[in-house]
């Protein structure tokens, strides 16, 4: 058996302090993808609630490969400096701070949830999505535009200019977003790419864009700083992107220098059966990280202390990532230490609180 949810945990030059992280979860607060008060707030009370990595949500690579017109960017250099305010003040208050780089591909040119996230059209500012093929992802969304070798290759280009942007704004674990029907997962699964070229077809082609982008951004993130990948594990859909496939995928990116797989799932269709229930994904991280030695991160679902403890404890994951429970308690951390008998560490500022 492992050590437990609170026992730190080195990869590479980073130290954590446990093995909770928050997970990137879009805010849609933005506007020309900079950051704002509500992200440094955000972000920075997790920071201060105890997680050992807190990272920013998906930001996009290129404007149009926003979700929303509110999404995080950090696809041009004046979007650096409020990530930077963000970054050091959450490495101030012990947590790492961590990014995750984005594209929607043909997800993009949406509305914001609260008004109902539909596709946006002409007239409420829609823009024209890109996707290694011409496929809609529902019968409302636009058909997007099939990327050209050419295209495919600027915005490679286009993940590497944001790691860079991303060390330069102070972030010190990068994570790469190849889940939830996104751009780089869109090339993976056989539901959304039916390319006939060195994209397409084969298991070698359609892993062809993530790895390049994997190399691209390693070749400009430094050696001493952690990168992630999150992973749809499975489309849950007959013909898609399978468990097996995952497997296969992490031992290649271990290969090109990824250091953990964040492991979840589905996106590619709403028609898939996702059988929800407490912690439903860490069969994913616990298989990939048992056949292929890369660590891994496990989400979905996971709110309860002691589920967290045992699922480091039980080596079914290296670090667990949470998301709607920091909604919901931005002190998640200290909270769970007091309920596992371990001593939390509360700021100074705090602890009359808990005496």
């Amino acid at each position: 058996m492992s050590e437990g949810l609170f026992s730190p945990l080195q990869i590479r030059s980073i130290r954590l302090r446990n093995r909770i992280a928050v997970s990137p979860m879009c805010q849609y607060s933005c506007e020309d993808g900079m950051a704002n008060e509500w992200h440094f707030v955000h972000l920075g009370s997790r920071a201060v609630g105890g997680a050992a990595i807190v990272m920013a949500e998906a930001s996009a690579v290129e404007q149009r490969g926003q979700i929303s017109p509110a999404d995080l960017g950090i696809w041009k250099d004046k979007q650096i400096e409020p990530l930077q305010r963000i970054a050091g003040f959450l490495k101030a208050h012990g947590a790492a701070p961590g990014i995750q780089i984005a594209h929607a591909g043909r997800k993009a040119s949406t509305d914001v949830p609260w008004n109902g996230g539909k596709p946006l059209t002409e007239s409420t500012g829609a823009w024209k999505p890109v996707a290694p093929s011409s496929l809609a992802f529902t019968p409302q969304h636009q058909a997007p535009e099939e990327l050209s070798r050419e295209q495919i290759a600027v915005i490679v280009s286009a993940f590497a200019a944001a790691a860079a942007r991303a060390l330069e704004a102070g972030f010190e674990v990068l994570e790469i977003h190849s889940a939830h029907g996104y751009l780089i997962h869109e090339f993976l699964s056989p539901l959304s790419n039916n390319r006939s070229d060195e994209y397409g077809g084969s298991f070698e082609n359609r892993t062809r864009f993530a790895r390049e982008v994997v190399q691209a951004v390693r070749g400009v993130w430094p050696e001493r700083l952690p990168l992630f990948i999150r992973i749809s594990a499975t489309d849950w859909m007959e013909g898609g992107w399978t468990g097996d496939d995952s497997v296969r995928l992490a031992q290649v990116l271990k290969s090109l220098g990824v250091d953990l797989v964040d492991c979840s799932s589905g996106g590619t269709s709403l028609a898939a059966q996702i059988p929800l229930a407490p912690g439903y994904q860490v069969q994913f991280a616990d298989r990939i990280r048992k056949e292929t030695g890369i660590a891994t991160g496990a989400v979905g679902m996971i709110t309860d202390p002691v589920q967290a403890d045992n699922i480091i404890r039980n080596g079914q994951a290296d670090i667990v990532l949470l998301a709607r429970e920091f909604l919901r308690d931005p002190y998640w951390p200290i909270h769970a230490a007091i309920a596992l008998g371990v001593d939390p560490v509360i700021p100074q500022q705090y602890v009359r609180a808990y005496k």
